[in-house]
């Protein structure tokens, strides 16, 4: 078989019994560096043009970001026209550092230091591979001679560092490839960077430890970052930092782990982007400590603009199911969701803790409407139906007229094959149960209440042509229902009402909904009024005029022979 398991070997767990950080909780925010502008740049088809990068650069600080790479100034012109241009134009404010990458080799440091000249502060970021792959098959080298690597570009960035004393500098190192290092091994070469950066003495230094290929699960990466927590020399006095790709799927789970595990720093890109499957995604970690009530330190609130920019410098769309910022991603399409939203956001006060059933956060956090929220196509109930009807209408339905619509609603989307609107809700609503023929329009009523009940006096019919019905009872219904009785001969049975008050104040409407069976045939109507006596009257002559049949034929006919006895 081509597709055989067999070629692969299980990536090697950490021996470690003294693990700590399963017991871990996150409290604060990591300090994070977005590597958009480097990293997020160099996985792209086509890389950023200048314009696309400022824009990038200009969202990043707005965000809040503090630390910000941008770019590979030794390596790339364009990269080293961005920096320059950022410094002399002045657009890195006071409280940012900007970070740049080189790799440990004495000529592409020094180009480095000239892109940076004049910056307020600075991160130099140095690299060398360190992983057993590499040392093996791609350089050929032993461990000494790839320690002897860092060990000499870590000289050279402490010593150019000199000749630029206007300039706050910050020295970071990273064992690239990482996760495929011997752990021993990466210690000694982070001790060995670390005797010549001197920590301990003042100088900032960050030690970035990257899963430039994610190799394993999450545990066993925590694993990994406690180990060297645990390990190397001058710890208090460095930043541990992390910078995990996605190739299994879990960048985001294993940063997470890591700063359990000790790690204070984070690289990631906005959305993900990155090589191969991506870098870990800043929105998503930061979004995730938001959601579990931690000060992410990031604004990420207006994230329709973070999306729309994104997009536009990467030209990556994002996926409607990306966490927090896709376009379905707080949108319930299935019923039960749909019952379970309702019924929460309805019970939830202001200023309650948030716990709504289906929504992780707000959506009205990042920007997102409850319009957006519940969405009705095929697969929808009683639940999304109501509540479409609640937020844009103001009307609230019985339960037994909620599962009777949602049939209708159910219909015409398996009949479309596609989404329903909130438009086609209430207009399938007013054609089903509100609409009222002229002939059975409600003109007016008067109702005499004494000691056997109620007497109603009820007109019915288009201007002009109107029919008056009367009848007795208990209540205003029954005695409507017994006017119609004794008018159409139609044996009505009320089998449900519910009335409902529509806004607030003397002038506010009225909802009735009635089911019932006339002639044991069962029927539903519901009406708008300005009072709930006329909205019920008008709800129970709407559902008898669905049995009578033609209720203008009927009533016409009733008239034509009224104005007939009275001549």
């Amino acid at each position: 078989m081509a597709f055989d398991h067999r070629k692969y070997a299980a990536f090697k767990p950490v021996a470690k019994k003294d693990r700590r950080w399963p017991d871990q909780v996150i409290e604060k925010a990591p300090t994070w560096c977005a590597v958009d502008l480097r990293d997020g740049n160099q996985a792209l088809v086509k890389p950023m043009s200048v314009a696309q990068k400022q824009r990038l650069f200009d969202l990043l600080v707005k965000l809040g970001f503090k630390q910000i790479e941008i770019g590979f100034p030794a390596a790339s012109q364009p990269d080293f026209d961005f920096c320059r241009k950022l410094i002399e134009e002045n657009r890195i404010p006071e409280d940012v550092q900007i970070q740049v990458l080189t790799q440990a080799r004495p000529e592409l440091i020094e180009r480095t230091y000239e892109a940076l000249k004049g910056a307020r502060k600075a991160i130099v970021h140095v690299y060398n591979s360190t992983s057993t792959v590499q040392r093996e098959q791609v350089f050929g080298m032993d461990r000494a001679g790839i320690r002897d690597i860092a060990v000499r570009g870590a000289t050279v960035v402490r010593d150019m560092a000199r000749d630029y004393p206007e300039t706050e500098w910050t020295f970071q190192y990273s064992p690239e490839s990482f996760t495929g290092t011997e752990l021993d091994f990466a210690a000694e070469v982070i001790d060995a960077v670390n005797e010549v950066w001197r920590p301990d003495q003042g100088q900032p230094v960050i030690i970035n430890l990257p899963a430039t290929v994610e190799m394993a699960t999450p545990n066993v990466f925590a694993d990994q970052i406690e180990w060297i927590c645990d390990t190397v020399r001058f710890r208090e006095h460095i930043s541990i930092s992390v910078h995990t790709h996605n190739d299994r799927g879990c960048g985001v789970a294993a940063a997470e782990l890591a700063v359990m595990a000790g790690a204070d720093r984070v690289e990631g890109t906005l959305m993900g982007n990155g090589e191969r499957t991506g870098n870990m995604d800043l929105v998503t970690m930061a979004m995730n400590l938001y959601s579990q009530g931690v000060d992410p330190t990031v604004d990420l609130s207006g994230m329709a603009e973070i999306t729309e920019v994104v997009e536009a410098c990467t030209e990556i769309s994002t996926h409607p199911r990306h966490p927090y910022a896709g376009e379905l991603v707080f949108t319930a399409f299935s019923g039960s969701h749909q019952d379970a939203i309702r019924k929460c956001l309805a019970r939830r006060d202001e200023g309650d803790v948030w716990n709504v059933a289906y929504l992780p956060i707000d959506p009205s956090d990042v920007g997102r409407r409850y319009e957006e929220v519940v969405r009705i196509n095929s697969q929808s109930g009683k639940g999304g139906v109501a509540y479409v009807l609640e937020r844009d209408y103001d009307i609230s339905l019985p339960r037994w007229l909620q599962i009777e619509f949602s049939k209708v609603v159910q219909r015409e989307a398996e009949t479309g094959g596609g989404e329903i609107d909130s438009h086609t809700i209430h207009r399938l609503f007013e054609e089903r149960y509100l609409k009222v023929h002229d002939a059975w329009a409600l003109r007016s009523y008067d109702l005499h209440r004494d000691e056997a009940g109620v007497r109603a006096d009820v007109m019915v019919g288009r201007e002009g042509a109107t029919m008056k019905l009367e009848g007795a009872g208990l209540g205003a219904v029954e005695a409507v229902s017994d006017a119609l009785a004794t008018r159409f001969g139609v044996s009505v049975a009320v089998e449900a009402y519910d009335e409902y008050a529509l806004g607030e104040g003397t002038n506010a409407n009225a909802l009735a909904c009635i089911r019932l069976t006339a002639n044991g045939e069962p029927c539903s109507a519901a009406a708008l009024a300005e009072d709930t006596t006329s909205a019920t009257l008008q709800a129970l002559l709407s559902a008898v005029a669905q049995v009578v049949g033609d209720g203008g034929a009927s009533v016409s006919h009733a008239h034509q022979k009224e104005t007939a006895d009275a001549s």
